[in-house]
Formats: structure tokens, C-alpha cells, sequence
């Protein structure tokens, strides 16, 4: 059986760069198709007709949406090699729990870093603070989120990593010296090739931000 694998996204995404690392991980051939999200492509629509949203993965032909679902579909389909979810059932139910709460609190408190100004600004950046370092309680003094292994909740964080100088320049604070251990973490996904791959360079996500800005908060 053929196994075409297609990527639907953006780059500064830090959702699509969840299933870019999952794929790496998995040593799987994807081929990749940057999406114009102000001229979406017929086969976006037509693969994600619901939310008509990137990324989206498309496996023989058949559309996976949500990034943590193409995760965890990846992990399920390309089981042989580098699990990405825990064996274990607590375990596994413990990451999903993580990977929610990243979606549900950190990408609402972030974008109210960078597209806010004025009190709403420092109210978003104070929650995204707290968020920061509720996972880094939660981290601890383990190598990764899941223990001795890099896995799910790795993958469904580090993304972030590459809009940090963004939030930084934008809402004038230095998060390393608000979350240490976190970019400790961070420095060591890094040097995995899957990660490194998949992540643009921050610089030129602090650019997109930047243009990003000016349509949110005019001067």
C-alpha cells in the first residue's frame, strides 16, 4: 500500500510544528505544502471543511485535523519506532491532560502578549507567566515532561519556544529569568534533529509578529 503522507501548513505555526516533529520523530517522508491562510487552497478546504484550519495532515488521501490528534495518530500509525505517548494508562492520560491545558490556557494568555497593549497587555503577560511556570512545576528536575524520554508533552510545548523573543520585545520582559528550568528544557529539545528541523528561526517569527502587531494594535 502506497503511504502518501501530505502536510498542510504554516510555518510560524507553532501547531503544525507539533506534526513536523512527529513525523521527524518517526523517521516518516512527508511532503510539505505551505498554505496562503489569506488564500486558503482548495485542498485545505476541502480536507478541513469544518474548521478550515492548518495543519492539516492528509495520509493516503484521508484528512487528520487538530495538531495534538495528528500526533497521537501518528504515534498510533507509526507505532515501531520512538514512542511519543506513554504505554502506561495513567501516564498517557497525565500528558493529555498537559497537552490540553497548553492548548486551552497558554495560546489565549500568549496572544494576549503580543496582539494587546496597556493594562490588557500586563494582565495577558502576568497569566502567561503563571501558565510558564506551572509547567515548569510540573517539568521539575526531569530531562523532559514525560520522564527520561522526550514525547507528547514535549512536542505539544516547544513550538512556543520560537515566538518567546517576540512576547519578550513586545511586552518587555525576559522570560528565562522568570522560568529557567523551562529554557534549560527548551536548550535540550534543541539538540534533537526532529525538533531542530521543524522549528523556524525565531528571528523571523519575531518579524512576522512584528507585521502581525501592527493590523492588532495600531500606534
Amino acid at each position: 500500500m502506497a503511504n502518501e503522507v501530505i502536510l498542510l501548513d504554516f510555518w510560524p505555526s507553532m501547531f503544525g510544528m507539533r506534526t513536523r516533529i512527529a513525523l521527524r520523530e518517526k523517521g516518516v517522508e512527508f511532503e510539505y505544502r505551505e498554505e496562503d491562510l489569506r488564500n486558503k487552497s482548495p485542498l485545505l478546504l476541502q480536507m478541513n471543511p469544518i474548521h478550515k484550519k492548518i495543519p492539516v495532515l492528509i495520509h493516503n488521501g484521508k484528512p487528520v485535523n487538530e495538531s495534538i490528534i495528528q500526533v497521537q495518530y501518528i504515534d498510533e500509525v507509526w507505532s515501531h519506532k520512538n514512542p511519543i505517548l506513554p504505554s502506561d494508562p495513567y501516564q498517557r492520560a497525565q500528558a493529555r491532560f498537559w497537552a490540553d491545558f497548553i492548548d486551552k490556557k497558554l495560546y489565549d494568555a500568549q496572544r494576549k502578549v503580543w496582539a494587546t497593549k496597556g493594562g490588557e497587555q500586563e494582565a495577558g503577560k502576568k497569566d502567561f507567566i503563571e501558565i510558564l511556570k506551572t509547567l515548569e512545576s510540573e517539568l521539575g528536575d526531569k530531562p523532559y515532561f514525560g520522564g527520561d524520554d522526550f514525547g507528547y508533552v514535549d512536542i505539544a510545548l516547544i513550538g512556543f519556544y520560537t515566538w518567546f523573543p517576540a512576547y519578550e520585545k513586545f511586552a518587555n520582559f525576559s522570560i528565562e529569568s522568570e522560568v529557567p528550568k523551562l529554557i534549560a528544557w527548551v536548550k535540550k529539545c534543541l539538540q534533537r534533529e526532529s525538533v531542530a528541523k521543524s522549528l523556524p528561526d525565531p528571528e523571523k517569527v519575531t518579524e512576522f509578529v512584528s507585521e502581525l502587531r501592527k493590523k492588532f494594535v495600531p500606534e
